[in-house]
């Protein structure tokens, strides 16, 4: 049996599968965001480990024959979360998350300190990135960055927990802003830059190799017995989605309708755009890296528009949408919590235009998922600019549970979308593929194969012929609303 964790921003999941990779069971549990002022996103480390004895206890229960055979775990989760601990390994505050936007200026402060920040990181160096959080940090609380001796990411926090290890892996140190990301080591000049060293870092790894062994407390308080259960290092949770969906050679991708939607291509080297918002990260596989745009509300967006609207279920809200009036619909910029590809502008907001006394929820419906699938549209562009042509993808999240979203993007895009069993099982399975790799349960080629297709989804010519127009609007509004947006 091996166990894969995914610390999503609003949920933990985790997945207990068996050396079939056969699903034996799944447990979530959900996690809640403090937002105590204007752009601040942040979340206690205490209660991911809650949160994460919670699901194994119900996994423990619900299939107790099964986890005496648990021989691996790895974890996934959120990126550039800053998580720090003094030298006590004590938590100093609460983790400041990717979603956070407080540290705007910081990012044009560490990209003068360091003129050569994006061709080290091949990216924009972005609010939601761990590095300029620590740079406000160490303007608005000196007291606690000088105490700082670790800074983990999300996930490793929970690594930790589990082996007592100190480490990270390749695709979510690719978001710090801290990785040479072509040569996959820690850069000097970056760490400097935010009053950092070495010292400061976890070990760094390729997700797939051992982090460490289960502490013998948990093995314990879990009745594993006595076999080693080894730690993978894990991998960030778009790279471990990527895995799950067998997306590990140059060219396969996947398109996410997540909380934020986004775009990943798989490469066997390394490339850039960020001047256009485009990520250029590690893979969790050794050698091979990943292309990747994003949009930060995707599902996030339709469930803000279903519960102003007081909808049954967002499935059934999206139901509604996709009967609207196209021609009628407004225009909306989803930009609820700033945007990343491809304006890297933490300010953006949420627009609608064209309401009308005649607007009704089914219009906004089509509105914000439409905008949602213009959004992966620009995206797709970015790629291109870099070289990279997406021609098709598996669909994952949530959102690609609604048919008629996934023919959206399909058209915006011009890309062919899977449909898989499952819908695609997520970062928490891809996890679990990672931890069969580190208890050398097979090989890459052997674990991380692709999911079997029910369907395509094909862009639609005539749909896309009508969408157009609405696209061309949809980016001139960004450009004529942009210095509005305090």
């Amino acid at each position: 049996m091996y166990l894969g964790i995914d610390l999503g921003t609003s949920e933990l999941k985790a997945c207990l599968v068996d050396s079939e990779q056969r699903i034996v069971g799944t447990a979530a549990v959900r996690l809640e965001i403090s937002r105590p002022k204007p752009l601040w996103s942040e979340q206690a480390p205490q209660a991911w480990i809650g949160a994460l004895h919670e699901a194994v206890d119900a996994l423990r229960r619900r299939h107790a024959a099964e986890w005496g055979a648990l021989r691996g775990i790895a974890v996934s989760g959120q990126m550039h979360g800053a998580t720090l601990l003094d030298r006590h390994l004590e938590v100093l505050r609460p983790a400041i998350l990717w979603n956070d936007a407080r540290s705007h200026l910081e990012c044009v402060e560490l990209e003068a300190a360091v003129p050569q920040a994006r061709r080290i990181t091949g990216n924009l160096v972005m609010p939601g990135f761990t590095a300029p959080k620590l740079l406000w940090l160490r303007k608005h609380e000196p007291d606690v960055f000088s105490r700082v001796q670790t800074v983990l990411l999300p996930k490793d926090y929970l690594s930790l927990h589990l082996s007592g290890e100190l480490t990270t892996e390749m695709s979510d140190a690719a978001g710090t802003a801290w990785l040479d990301v072509a040569a996959r080591d820690w850069s000097d000049p970056m760490l400097a830059a935010s009053g950092l060293s070495r010292s400061h870092m976890p070990t760094l790894l390729e997700g797939c190799q051992p982090a460490g062994w289960l502490r013998n407390e948990l093995k314990q308080r879990w009745h594993v017995g006595a076999q080693p259960v080894v730690i993978a290092a894990g991998a960030a949770d778009n790279a471990a989605a990527a895995v799950g969906a067998g997306a590990v050679s140059g060219g396969q991708a996947i398109v996410s309708l997540g909380s934020s939607g986004v775009i990943l291509v798989a490469a066997d080297r390394f490339a850039s755009n960020p001047e256009q918002a485009m990520h250029s990260f590690c893979h969790a596989l050794p050698a091979r890296w990943i292309q990747m745009t994003v949009t930060l509300s995707a599902t996030t967006s339709l469930s803000w528009a279903a519960s102003l609207c007081r909808a049954d279920s967002e499935a059934a809200f999206a139901r509604a949408g996709a009967s609207a009036d196209i021609a009628r619909a407004p225009i909306f910029l989803p930009y609820l919590n700033g945007e990343r590809t491809p304006h890297n502008d933490a300010n953006a907001k949420g627009v609608f235009l064209g309401l009308t006394a005649s607007t009704d929820a089914a219009a906004l419906a089509y509105s914000v998922m439409e905008g949602v699938a213009f959004s992966l549209a620009d995206g797709h562009a970015a790629l291109a600019a870099a070289g990279t042509h997406v021609r098709e993808a598996f669909a994952l999240g949530g959102g690609s549970n609604s048919a008629f979203w996934l023919e959206l993007v399909a058209a915006a895009a011009g890309t062919r979308l899977a449909k898989t069993e499952g819908g695609g099982k997520g970062g928490a399975f891809g996890a679990a593929r990672l931890a069969m790799l580190a208890a050398r349960a097979g090989s890459v080629e052997q674990v991380c194969t692709p999911p079997a297709v029910v369907s395509w989804v094909q862009p639609d010519d005539d749909l896309r012929g009508r969408l157009a127009p609405r696209y061309q609007r949809y980016r001139a509004l960004y450009a004529a609303t942009r210095g509005l947006m305090g």
